[in-house]
């Protein structure tokens, strides 16, 4: 697949061809269709950030049709539509049992502890409780910019 990827910080940002990434048995893997830029991707561009290992694919705000599934995702298809929020949770600790996926000691955020949406392709992990599905009313480049809205919100 192409990537947009930096391997220095606050150095050039070039595109290049990688292997196409595979779904953990609890995440997806996504086709963007739509990717937003945040000030976060500059700060982590920048250095600004100690989850970022580099080389690196930047991109948070997304949104795209799902290709491929974890064979112990539950609630996911191949096809659905869907959105991620900036920050993901295990779905399984006390923080993400209340609700506060934001918290979570095993958090993950694309474009930052992992590759991110500057890609044709976007592993996310722990699918079944990190994904929102996308109405059909709702296209993909609006629905690009609403994942670091819900956990801004």
């Amino acid at each position: 697949m192409k990537v947009a990827i930096y391997k220095e910080f606050q150095g050039p940002i070039s595109i290049a061809r990688v292997n196409d990434p595979n779904p953990t048995e609890f995440g997806v893997v996504i086709k963007v269709e739509a990717s937003g830029l945040c000030l976060s991707d500059w700060h982590g561009w920048m250095g600004h950030d100690p989850d970022i290992s580099l080389p690196h694919v930047p991109g948070h705000e997304f949104s795209g049709t799902i290709m491929s599934v974890g064979k112990k995702v539950k609630n996911w298809r191949a096809g659905q539509r869907v959105t991620v929020p900036f920050v993901g949770g295990c779905g399984s600790c006390t923080y993400c049992l209340e609700g506060n996926q934001q918290v979570c000691d095993f958090q993950f955020q694309p474009g930052f502890t992992a590759w991110g949406s500057f890609a044709e392709y976007v592993a996310i992990d722990y699918a079944d409780v990190n994904l929102v599905e996308l109405p059909e009313d709702i296209n993909f480049l609006e629905a690009a910019g609403l994942g670091c809205r819900f956990i801004t919100a």
